[in-house]
């Protein structure tokens, strides 16, 4: 709590008894407490380590003993702009937080309000009259944690409008010099550019920043639905000192400009933290950098959100129920895999069970399970970070991706000797996993052993609900559609807008296939059947392809056929 040994002259005891809030034995237990073990710890303390009250009570209390204000204070009644008034420093050793400022009077949440030396400093350091509310040291901690990111998160909220842009051509002859360059990083118009682009990559769900240098031209790419479109074209003698602006942050180094660099940056949008992670590469007219963007919030950590029919989910999630066994999620880069992992893991969490990660990169943390990075330049790679794994006991296995050989009989393994592995690899369909892992040397009977089902996917955007009209397309599609569906479909597009950006489409779905091999399937692995052959058999035993699965969706208004046939291929 923070109270000083005053607190006994004031009768804190009898405060909280007067109010109800401890009886007269709690507090004969908690002074015997404190004088038979020789706590230094004050009586409020004991009282709530002891569960007889909570450090609200106690604050309260000691607020009206000391005849100043009780405040429970949290973000919404704090005002952010008088935080700056005190140094950070300050107000995280003495547990102070600056509420509001009204003329001279400058209000502060402390837990000591007795602490007149305290008080002196504030209004030493404020130049105000101090008025004192009193709260829980805990309260405090956590609204300034709200405001005060860590030292290495940067704050980018401060942006500028599009129509202060032209401020960005003041900077006309960028020097080589690599002081220099530190020094035009760190200034007020190429920070404000780079603040303005990560904020409105966000606002707008990209998932990618491209920032490209060609001969004479500078130009700037988002990737918003997997598809890029071009942003803006700042000033062509920016891009050295953008580039530094960005290294900076992601910590990286300034000076190297012959070999590729990655990083990452911590930032604040609106309060909210969000994961950057920065690829910086050497190109014919200068460095690249692509900038991933990864907002906890937007991702999406349950099944309901992905896009599987019922059917699929049902089936899904009784397969990941099982003890052990493998399950492979497949589909080519950005089909969301990984997001379908986490959703996996996210609802086999349980205090029950070991779930252990080893991935590359972390993409996104979850409490409660161990996650763990690969680092190639320690010789930390898939395949030895699965067996030093296995050795902690786990439940439950997600390996990022299976690569090579040795991953792939490692993973195996494991599904077979009680633990269930969930993983991703590069193939087009279900059933082409299991070829996959046949050519990466894993034994037949071993993967018909192992393996309990495949997912495959894809991501397609979605109709934007704004612009959706009915119309009719043409006479080749609608074959198409009818090959897969004996019913009549009405068909959906976007005509385009502003809140779309006139594309037509607003977020994304995945549409899925999922292969759960029975006994004849099985057989038919241990025999080396070709991919055609396992194909052909999934989809008589009741496996939906993608595209009829898409096509589902198209049926329900959420996305066009056009979309459909371009993320997949007709069925063989």
């Amino acid at each position: 709590m923070g109270q000083i040994a005053v607190e006994n002259k004031m009768q804190l005891g009898q405060l909280l008894q007067a109010r109800g809030v401890v009886t007269a034995e709690q507090i004969e237990k908690a002074l015997a407490e404190q004088k038979e073990k020789g706590h230094r710890k004050l009586l409020g303390e004991l009282l709530v380590e002891m569960n007889y009250c909570t450090e609200n009570q106690i604050a309260s209390a000691l607020a009206e003993a000391y005849g100043v204000p009780y405040a429970q204070v949290s973000p919404k009644i704090c005002d952010a702009k008088v935080l700056e008034i005190l140094p950070r420093d300050f107000l995280e050793e003495h547990i102070a937080l600056p509420l509001f400022k009204v003329r001279d009077v400058f209000t502060v949440a402390v837990s000591e309000p007795t602490n007149v030396f305290l008080i002196d400093e504030i209004e030493r350091l404020s130049g105000c009259k101090v008025q004192v509310v009193c709260s829980t040291a805990k309260d405090i901690k956590a609204t300034l944690q709200t405001y005060l990111p860590a030292a290495n998160v940067f704050v980018i909220d401060d942006i500028i409008d599009d129509e202060g842009l032209e401020d960005f051509t003041l900077i006309e002859n960028i020097t080589q010099d690599i002081g220099d360059l530190e020094e035009i990083a760190g200034q007020s118009p190429v920070v404000k550019l780079v603040n303005y682009l990560l904020y409105n990559a966000v606002r707008e769900n990209a998932s990618d920043i491209h920032i490209e240098p060609d001969d004479k031209k500078l130009r700037v790419r988002y990737r918003v639905d997997g598809r890029m479109y071009e942003k803006m074209c700042p000033p062509y003698q920016m891009h050295s000192a953008i580039v530094s602006r960005v290294k900076i942050m992601a910590e990286l180094d300034i000076a190297q400009r012959r070999l590729p660099q990655d990083g990452g940056i911590h930032v604040l949008v609106e309060g909210r933290p969000i994961d950057l992670r920065v690829s910086v590469m050497p190109g014919s007219f200068g460095e690249k950098v692509v900038i991933r963007i990864i907002d906890p919030h937007k991702v999406l950590f349950n099944f309901e959100s992905l896009g599987f029919t019922y059917e699929n989910l049902q089936l899904f999630r009784k397969v990941i129920q099982y003890p052990n066994g493998i399950v492979l999620v497949t589909g080519p880069t950005g089909s969301g895999k990984n997001t379908t992992l986490y959703a996996a893991l996210t609802e086999l969490n349980t205090e029950e069970v070991n779930i252990c990660s080893v991935e590359d990169p972390v993409e996104c943390n979850i409490g409660g399970i161990n996650q763990f990075q690969v680092n190639k330049a320690a010789g930390f790679e898939f395949s030895t970070a699965l067996r030093s794994l296995l050795r902690q006991d786990p439940d439950i296995i997600m390996v990022g991706e299976i690569r090579d050989e040795a991953t792939a009989n490692i993973a195996v393994q494991a599904a077979l000797t009680g633990h269930l592995v969930l993983s991703t690899l590069h193939t087009n369909d279900a059933p082409g996993a299991v070829i996959r892992l046949l050519d990466l040397g894993v034994a037949p009977y071993l993967v018909s052993a192992s393996l309990i089902a495949v997912l495959a996917q894809r991501l397609v955007r979605k109709i934007c609900p704004n612009c959706k009209t009915e119309y009719e397309p043409s006479s080749s599609i609608k074959k198409v559609v009818e090959k897969t569906s004996a019913e009549a479909t009405k068909f959906h597009r976007g005509v385009g807008c502003k809140k779309c950006r006139n594309t037509g489409y607003a977020g994304r779905i995945a549409i899925h296939e999922l292969l759960v091999p029975n006994e004849e399937i099985m057989e038919m692995i241990s025999e080396r059947a070709s991919l055609k052959k396992l194909r052909q058999k999934a989809l008589q035993v009741g496996m939906v392809p993608l595209q009829s699965d898409g096509i589902e969706k198209v049926k329900a208004g959420i996305v066009s056929i056009e979309e459909v046939l371009r993320t997949t291929q007709a069925e063989a």
